[in-house]
């Protein structure tokens, strides 16, 4: 069984289903899906900003579970791929993207709009393969999420470097950042859902409103 927990914003709920669809539709193996809201800590551009560090609390600090941002995501591949890519040497594993965004700000039109920081690290924790046993994720419990700055967890101030593995790219294609979209496994659009009318034409659109054409039954 693979344990997905997947980052879950009521205003994104659409986009949220339709990862799930594009998940289910192309995984090999069993999954357990784990819906992953605010959880009652602070939020942050969206309700799982800080909840996310809570999977290896949630899963008993036990076995492995895997993190995607999921709500401005489709899955292109099948993730059991991605779970043979564990590797118990790490604490977590990610994509560790390098770059500036060339969106200053996100979510435009919205009621989520905000401005689109550049930080060390950024959308590392987008996609994190945990190895939640590990003895990093000790501390990270709700209370001490509770006392904690959002960019602190997000670029992984609280762990050391050698506990950070690298996935490959392809499991965390930032499309609308000029990352390619052929290839992708995860098609990732950070700057805003292509259901959101500002992002309608971004790169990947079409197979996204595929996606929920399948999911709500109404023409694309």
């Amino acid at each position: 069984m693979i344990h997905c927990f997947l980052g879950y914003d009521q205003r994104e709920a659409i986009g949220w289903h339709c990862f799930v669809s594009s998940l289910l539709r192309r995984t090999s193996a069993h999954v357990a899906i784990h819906r992953l809201d605010a959880c009652g800590l602070p939020q942050g551009s969206n309700e799982f900003t800080m909840s996310r560090f809570l999977v290896p609390y949630m899963m008993g600090f036990k076995g492995r579970a895997i993190f995607f941002d999921a709500a401005d995501m489709l899955c292109l591949g099948g993730v059991a791929e991605l779970d043979a890519l564990f590797d118990d040497r790490y604490a977590v594993q990610v994509v560790k993207h390098d770059y500036i965004t060339m969106n200053t700000t996100k979510y435009v039109g919205t009621s989520m709009e905000c401005p689109n920081r550049d930080y060390a690290r950024k959308n590392w924790a987008s996609v994190m393969s945990f190895s939640c046993g590990h003895d990093a994720w000790r501390h990270c419990t709700p209370e001490y999420l509770a006392t904690r700055k959002p960019i602190e967890m997000l670029t992984f101030e609280h762990m050391y470097d050698h506990h950070i593995g690298s996935l490959p790219n392809e499991w965390n294609r930032i499309v609308d950042e000029d990352q390619p979209l052929e290839g992708a496994k995860i098609a990732h659009w950070t700057s805003g859902l292509p259901a959101f009318p500002r992002y309608m034409s971004a790169p990947g659109a079409d197979l996204w409103r595929a996606e929920r054409h399948l999911v709500t039954d109404l023409p694309i």
